[in-house]
């Protein structure tokens, strides 16, 4: 048998180590009835302090009965096995294919009893392999139950955000411990007009059982296609938990988190909290569970998907994922640790001992360590190859630019191609390492320097929303016209945008890097002059705004006498 090896995304990544996973990787999920426009969208940032961000791209393929694919551990590169592989898949475009369908993780661990070692399917592999096999969010469902119970799941408890141009789905699963294939998972449609989020911490509580209609258990899992149906689970799901001693009690008070994932004050702090933060911008009732944000009343637990207050168009919801606890009690620029230009990041680990007592270091959506992160649009207006949008970023996700790349591309930038450099690589034209430049610099004086890269990122995000709108009107007419080779003309054109779109991000970045760097070095603040009549030069405009009172203030009050100067008479 042919053996082929199309999971390549697993061998370029090294390991995420295990703190930093278990508190990584943000997800929003948007309905139609939610949105200005109509669009689905699911967002995503992959948080890990050696992942490197790039932008993976499979074409389309046809193979031959009997070809085998290789399947190598998403995190560590690890050879898993092989499976059988598909007839048929579809191309994909970062975290989103050809048919709009689009999916996002994260990583909330659970109960580690029942991880399965034995499993060939990650979770990695399990997003991967279902995009190049489905052409909507319930095949996509279908297709990962149906891998892992051929295949064995080898990762342990995720939650999954599954988008087409329709609907939007969160799915949430386990394996079933040491030697036994499939999952124990709940999945659920988002009502529509709804959001919903997750951020490593099991957010799936109670659900509807069995009735026929709206919710299935696997055993009915072909009607998983009926539009009716809006909860699919897994036959024995309860079962498995009652053999392990877990609960006991009626199935219709089984919660999928409370017994599988149970929140202590690290999973609503580290974890839901952001979920909330994220709430709080568009719903004005989030405040009702501040207190269990903050990991001080466990008990009074969000909803899974709450209604926001107005419609959000795609700035609304990449503005979701530049999230820092700004305006909140958590607020990242309001303690000690933002240091004198308040800034919005705080280095690993995160939590701390002082004399025997620990603390924390809040753990907001916007962190340093993003590999990458994204914004997909699925639109059922539009043909399928110019209606999915991922509007891809690099870094840390409040400094970033989300860049649209249409689904139908035949290739990717390759500033932002595998390849381009690795985690321990630089490469000058990689997008990865020229806003790592640009970012790592702005934190060492976030308050001046903030506002001159956010104008830079706001007029590129809305050039290409606006641009965005025109290429969609174009290739739409293309690829519903009927004269030959309107569809290669339209591919070629909304690829060639892609390539050039993101391309110029970089060149863009590049420059601003250069512009700060004249701009702010060495502490100082420097303006251009006009040359005046006669001056063959003239030196720029120095200003030195030092520290702000409040850090001189906290200066001496640390030091005491010690930077005290002596009165100098008639002073």
């Amino acid at each position: 048998m042919k053996r082929i090896t199309a999971l390549m995304v697993c061998l370029l990544f090294s390991v995420f180590i295990v703190s930093e996973k278990s508190t990584a990787c943000t997800n929003f999920l948007v309905t139609k009835g939610a949105t200005k426009d109509g669009s689905t969208m699911i967002t995503y940032s992959a948080d890990s302090h050696v992942l490197y961000g790039e932008l993976y791209y499979w074409p389309a393929m046809k193979y031959k009965p009997g070809t085998m694919v290789d399947v190598y551990e998403w995190d560590t590169g690890k050879f898993l096995g092989t499976i059988e592989q598909a007839p048929v898949t579809f191309s994909v475009v970062g975290n989103i294919n050809q048919h709009q369908v689009a999916i996002g993780e994260t990583t909330y661990g659970g109960r580690s009893e029942l991880h399965n070692p034995d499993g060939i399917i990650d979770y990695g592999s399990l997003i991967y392999l279902a995009l190049q096999r489905s052409k909507n969010a319930r095949e996509a469902i279908y297709n990962m139950v149906q891998l892992t119970e051929k295949y064995g799941y080898c990762s342990s408890g995720e939650s999954f955000s599954i988008s087409d141009p329709n609907e939007v789905w969160i799915m949430e699963l386990i394996g079933k411990g040491p030697g036994k294939k499939g999952l124990s998972f709940v999945a659920r449609r988002i009502p529509d007009g709804y959001i919903s989020g997750h951020a490593n911490q099991a957010r799936i509580q109670t659900f509807p059982l069995a009735n026929g209609t709206t919710s299935i258990t696997t055993a009915e899992l072909d009607k998983v296609f009926n539009p009716e149906v809006e909860t699919v689970y897994s036959a024995d799901l309860v079962d498995v938990a009652r053999g392990f001693g877990w609960y006991d009690g009626a199935d219709a008070d089984f919660s999928f988190s409370d017994v599988y994932a149970p929140v202590d004050f690290s999973g609503a702090r580290f974890c839901d909290a952001r979920v909330w933060s994220g709430f709080n911008k568009v719903n004005s009732t989030m405040g009702d569970y501040l207190n269990y944000a903050m990991g001080y009343d466990l008990t009074n637990r969000m909803p899974l998907w709450i209604k926001p207050d107005r419609k959000l168009g795609v700035d609304d919801v990449m503005g979701l994922m530049r999230d820092y606890y700004q305006d909140t009690p958590m607020d990242m620029k309001q303690d000690v640790g933002a240091g004198p230009y308040l800034s919005t990041v705080r280095w690993r680990p995160m939590s701390w001992t002082v004399d025997g007592q620990s603390y924390l270091h809040e753990r907001a959506i916007s962190t340093q360590q993003t590999g990458f992160s994204f914004v997909t649009q699925s639109r059922s207006w539009l043909p399928d190859p110019v209606g999915g949008i991922i509007w891809f970023g690099v870094d840390d996700t409040y400094y970033t630019v989300y860049t649209p790349m249409y689904c139908g591309i035949t290739s990717v930038p390759s500033s932002f191609a595998v390849g381009n450099g690795n985690i321990m690589t630089y490469s000058a034209d990689a997008a990865f390492w020229v806003f790592n430049e640009v970012t790592n610099f702005v934190y060492t004086r976030a308050c001046d320097m903030t506002p001159d890269l956010q104008a830079k990122q706001k007029e590129l995000e809305q050039k290409y929303i606006m641009e965005t709108a025109e290429i969609d009107t174009k290739a739409a007419e293309l690829f519903k016209s009927t004269a030959k080779g309107s569809a290669k003309k339209a591919t070629d054109f909304i690829t060639a945008y892609s390539v050039n779109a993101g391309n110029n991000t970089v060149t863009e970045w590049r420059e601003l890097y250069k512009h700060l760097f004249t701009k702010y070095m060495d502490g100082n603040i420097k303006t251009s002059r006009s040359l005046p009549e006669g001056y063959k030069y003239i030196t720029p405009e120095v200003k030195q705004p030092g520290y702000p009172q409040d850090w001189l203030m906290r200066i001496v009050l640390d030091s005491g006498d010690k930077l005290k100067m002596p009165a100098v008479a008639g002073h």
